[in-house]
């Protein structure tokens, strides 16, 4: 990655018809930079999107990224459940090798009355599965475990650094809007995002940052953490200090654009970014 791109997830709300060349005209026209894939269900998209894809994406200079679908859990109760989400973000990572992406995004587990360390060990023997299958295969994506909203999921900033230190290609998605809720108003300041990202450069180096993927969306929470998501001039959550440490880290990679208005509020971030 060369600069911060900014990217809508889904398809723009705007583009009609719900084609991939239309989304990419629109994306153009509003100086916004790709796609975040959202398989929520499963991986499902038509040889036809894949053609558009694969044709149109490079032409139009887009950068695309997916995220895997919602029903993953490596640390359940059931061997199945656990099998099936792995088998979710193999699948995922396969049509990321189709489609040339730069990284695939998932929420890793929940706790399930489990410790924090029974909890680790149970999505690293997942990890270790699915990373197997990306070497074996010359998956050449990046594999993301993401930050999440809530006290009983899996995925608070230490833990997706540590399970990135155990495998290449592995690095995080951190979803800051989740970090604000989850700690319930906290990391929300300049200086709390300083300390994440020294954080992750202490911790994993300058190549993070250099290929750094992050969510963003205004959002809702209460005393068990994220509620919803929210329009960003809805939301007190403090994006514009957020983007000045970005820049003053000189940080390059995605930003994925959650909020309703997807596109509006991904070009309201690009917009102020390039302000600065």
């Amino acid at each position: 990655m060369d600069k911060l791109n900014f990217l809508t997830a889904g398809i723009p709300l705007k583009s009609v018809p719900r084609t991939y060349k239309k989304a990419f005209s629109d994306l153009v026209e509003m100086g916004l930079d790709g796609i975040e894939i959202e398989f929520v269900r499963g991986v499902n998209i038509s040889e036809s999107n894949i053609k558009e894809v694969q044709e149109l994406a490079e032409p139009n200079k887009m950068v695309l990224t997916a995220h895997a679908p919602f029903f993953v859990n490596l640390n359940s109760q059931e061997q199945d459940k656990i099998d099936a989400s792995i088998a979710r973000v193999i699948e995922t990572a396969r049509m990321a090798k189709t489609l040339g992406l730069f990284s695939i995004v998932f929420h890793a587990a929940y706790y399930m009355g489990m410790s924090k360390e029974e909890t680790y060990q149970k999505v690293k023997q997942g990890f270790s599965q699915i990373m197997q299958v990306v070497y074996d295969e010359d998956i050449n994506v990046f594999v993301r475990p993401e930050t999440t909203g809530k006290a009983t999921q899996w995925g608070d900033l230490d833990e997706v650094i540590r399970i990135s230190k155990e495998y290449d290609k592995v690095l995080p998605c951190i979803d800051f809007s989740h970090l604000y809720a989850r700690t319930i108003g906290q990391n929300n300041t300049y200086d709390e995002f300083c300390r994440i990202l020294d954080t992750i450069g202490n911790e994993l180096g300058d190549f993070a940052l250099q290929n750094f993927h992050a969510h963003i969306a205004g959002i809702e929470f209460t005393p068990k953490g994220e509620k919803k998501h929210l329009n960003l001039p809805e939301s007190e959550f403090n994006y514009k200090d957020l983007l000045k440490v970005m820049k003053k880290f000189d940080i390059k990679g995605v930003v994925v654009c959650e909020s309703p208005s997807i596109e509006d509020d991904a070009a309201i971030l690009a917009q102020y970014y390039r302000s600065l």
